[in-house]
């Protein structure tokens, strides 16, 4: 299944070609534009889910992009800013962008702004997801496991929610650690062990047998279904 359309807007070709494989690889369908008017006519063609603008422009500004997506569009918008250009950085903060980064920027830290942007204009807030006996909801940030409520350290949330949102789906250490503990913490397996420990406490009948989270020797963790 293809993730959210992102629109990356920038007129240097090795960066669009970075960020084009970058987010291709973490599951998003890229299209690309260099220039004002070729990013606003794939915009109407086929809207985005995203926007990954670049501020300077051959034709013109990325605030000219973001106030004309603004008129119709309510798809969140990165702002990509060269350093020297914090005027117009603000400008397309005025103009409607939701974030921005300085230029260069670590693949990571774009990834998580995006994913962050995302999640705040989800339409229909976060769902309730339903576990065999485990419920969580993302939306009001609760969990039950047999209709008894269980209560996690805002950390523990965070994990179990990545979960959640994948559940069946086999997720990595790092994968796990960057989602929430951010793209510093990717080695600290300790860290992760420590918490999927306290998490298997809380929400197993049994945590020395899971039934819930399971450990995939020498790749990672995965939340099923017991039955």
């Amino acid at each position: 299944m293809t993730g959210p359309r992102v629109l990356v807007v920038d007129d240097e070709q090795q960066i669009l070609r970075a960020l084009r494989t970058s987010l291709r690889g973490a599951g998003y369908e890229v299209e690309t534009a260099e220039t004002v008017e070729t990013a606003l006519a794939a915009a109407a063609m086929r809207p985005p889910e995203a926007v990954i603008l670049d501020l300077v422009l051959p034709d013109g500004t990325g605030t000219d992009v973001a106030r004309e997506l603004r008129g119709w569009s309510t798809a969140p918008i990165i702002v990509l800013s060269a350093v020297g250009d914090e005027r117009e950085k603000v400008a397309a903060l005025d103009a409607g962008a939701d974030d921005y980064v300085t230029k260069p920027v670590g693949i990571d830290e774009l990834l998580a702004r995006l994913r962050a942007v995302l999640r705040r204009t989800a339409p229909g807030g976060e769902p309730v997801v339903e576990v065999g006996e485990l419920v969580v909801d993302l939306a009001k940030r609760s969990v039950t496991v047999a209709g008894k409520p269980v209560h996690l350290t805002p950390h523990q949330f965070d994990l179990l929610r990545v979960f959640a949102l994948n559940v069946g789906k086999l997720l990595t250490q790092r994968q796990l650690l960057r989602e929430v503990w951010g793209p510093g913490y990717q080695d600290a397996a300790n860290l992760l062990q420590v918490n999927i420990s306290q998490l298997r406490r809380k929400i197993e009948p049994d945590r020395a047998h899971p039934q819930y989270l399971l450990t995939e020797t020498g790749a990672g963790y995965r939340l099923v279904d017991p039955a």
